[in-house]
């Protein structure tokens, strides 16, 4: 049991087990993610599978600081700069144009256990909701066991995350800003940030 406050002794455990390819689960002030090594391709397949998520669609990468989004991006987007200057470390993933010529998405959280978790891991965390596709996002740690039972390695239990529902997804590409889902932050409070 951590609570809110990060147990050093657990996350150096967590971060562990994920660099070894293990699938963590652990807290956001939006849900519980689960954690993958997002540069280990037998991790993230068996993320896929525990997921039951086709292996095209991609996942957004976890920080603990907004530097680590430097080697995937050629430049962020005015827009962009603006809702991560406003919106983190918070509940917003930005997707932006990736050096591959692909998107890719980024979120910052706003937990302390995420935080010193995903920092922990140096490396590059991939980390969806931790549930199923198609069933509802857990909001606590005994949600996350019911939801995946077995199939994590490790659960950090931060107890009842603060939002209870995910993060707003914003695309920024050229100068087109699409909101992609509606989350814990509103359309508005976007488009208000964004002038």
């Amino acid at each position: 049991m951590l609570g809110d406050a990060p147990d050093p002794a657990a996350l150096a455990e967590a971060a562990a087990v994920l660099r070894a390819g293990g699938l963590v689960a652990f807290p956001t002030e939006t849900v519980y993610g689960l954690g993958a090594d997002a540069t280990n391709p037998k991790a993230v397949e068996r993320l896929n599978q525990v997921k039951g998520r086709p292996p095209e669609k991609p996942y957004s990468l976890h920080l603990h600081q907004a530097e680590q989004m430097r080697p995937y991006v050629s430049s962020v987007p005015a827009a962009a700069a603006t809702l991560i200057e406003r919106f983190w470390p918070g509940p917003l993933t930005v997707v932006l144009p990736g050096k591959d010529g692909k998107t890719v998405g980024f979120r910052l959280p706003d937990h302390p256990v995420a935080r010193a978790f995903l920092k922990a891991c140096g490396v590059p965390v991939a980390a969806p909701s931790a549930n199923r596709s198609g069933s509802p996002p857990p909001t606590d740690a005994q949600e996350v066991l019911a939801a995946l039972d077995g199939a994590v390695d490790c659960l950090l239990d931060g107890g009842p995350t603060r939002f209870g529902r995910e993060s707003t997804v914003v695309e920024v590409v050229g100068g087109r800003v699409e909101i992609r889902r509606e989350g814990a932050i509103s359309k508005d409070a976007i488009l208000q940030a964004i002038g």
